[in-house]
């Protein structure tokens, strides 16, 4: 597995994993000791950056990650986050977002007890809080850091005001957004903030919540409890208008003897080199195919044909009533 650098100092795998479908999100959580396995299976293939968060159960995530990688832990990189507001004692709706100074204290402590470890490698704000100056929220993660229970500070979401605001106070990590070829919000002004503070950005959703795997259509039957349901560029309408996102994607990545989601992984790591993706899967075959991406190169004509079919994208990515959360 190739490696990449986020920050300064922290190496990780060219490719995460991100482990939220394993609890959460995508309808029906599969058996924690089938994704136990799985995990297993990616630090076997070299992937060192695995990513949960306090939100996503809540805790069962944590709880997962933190018990298949307690036998490796000293091989691998694990993030989590804090921030979001939910129920204390079972799977509740969100409810908002709290980082006051003795909240992320708090909720450390308890993701370290998750996660079996006396560390969490990279500490995220899951969300920016607009009662908290981030500046407090960095100054309490830099004690953390100080004391040893954190190893980096990162922000997710954020805003390039807020980036440099928290870099201010404590060297920021990693940014963790949304970024795939068909979500690139972030492109205009924070990627360049990024480069400008030498912060890597943590690519979540690289496969468009699974659409440019080509696996799903505008016929494909999505749960009851699957939350891609409430987004609106899953509407069967905008997934038969982007069918031809895909198809390019199919073609492109045929000539190389590629599927669509190595050649839209592909397109991610040609961004920049401190872009690390971690797509989420729950099947053994999906992450060996996930980690071929890395020998698929993609040549200026294919970039110019993917900006083309991207540009022409329907459908927003959040619901309009959660855009607030976004680029604060």
């Amino acid at each position: 597995m190739q490696v990449r650098t986020l920050g300064q100092h922290l190496e990780v795998s060219a490719l995460g994993l991100g482990c939220m479908g394993m609890s959460f999100f995508y309808g029906a959580a599969p058996d924690p000791a089938e994704m136990t396995r799985l995990l297993r299976a990616a630090v076997d293939r070299g992937v060192t950056f695995f990513d949960t968060a306090e939100v996503y159960g809540p805790f069962t995530n944590e709880e997962l990650v933190g018990q298949a990688l307690a036998p490796v832990r000293d091989r691998v990189v694990i993030a989590t986050k804090f921030g979001i507001r939910h129920g204390e004692d079972g799977p509740t709706p969100v409810s908002g977002v709290d980082s006051r100074p003795e909240q992320i204290r708090r909720v450390t402590e308890a993701s370290l007890r998750r996660l079996r470890t006396d560390h969490i490698d990279l500490l995220y704000q899951h969300r920016v809080d607009p009662e908290v100056p981030v500046e407090d929220v960095a100054g309490t993660v830099g004690e953390l850091i100080a004391e040893g229970k954190v190893g980096h500070f990162g922000l997710s979401e954020a805003g390039a005001t807020t980036i440099r605001r928290a870099h201010a106070v404590q060297p920021v990590t990693a940014l963790q957004s949304e970024y795939s070829l068909w979500v690139r919000d972030c492109e205009a002004e924070i990627v360049p903030t990024l480069e400008e503070l030498g912060i890597g950005l943590v690519a979540y959703s690289p496969l468009g919540k699974g659409y440019l795997t080509g696996t799903i259509d505008s016929r494909t039957s999505l749960a009851d409890d699957d939350l891609r349901r409430m987004l609106p560029r899953f509407t069967p309408e905008a997934r038969q208008a982007n069918q031809a996102l895909v198809d390019l994607l199919r073609q492109i990545a045929g000539d190389r003897g590629a599927t669509p989601a190595q050649a839209a992984l592909a397109w991610v790591l040609t961004q920049k080199p401190w872009v690390v993706p971690i797509p989420g899967t729950t099947k053994l075959h999906r992450l060996d195919e996930n980690a071929g991406a890395l020998g698929v190169e993609l040549d200026p004509d294919d970039l110019r044909r993917i900006e083309v079919a991207a540009s022409r994208v329907q459908g927003e990515r959040v619901p309009e009533q959660l855009k607030s959360r976004f680029g604060r």
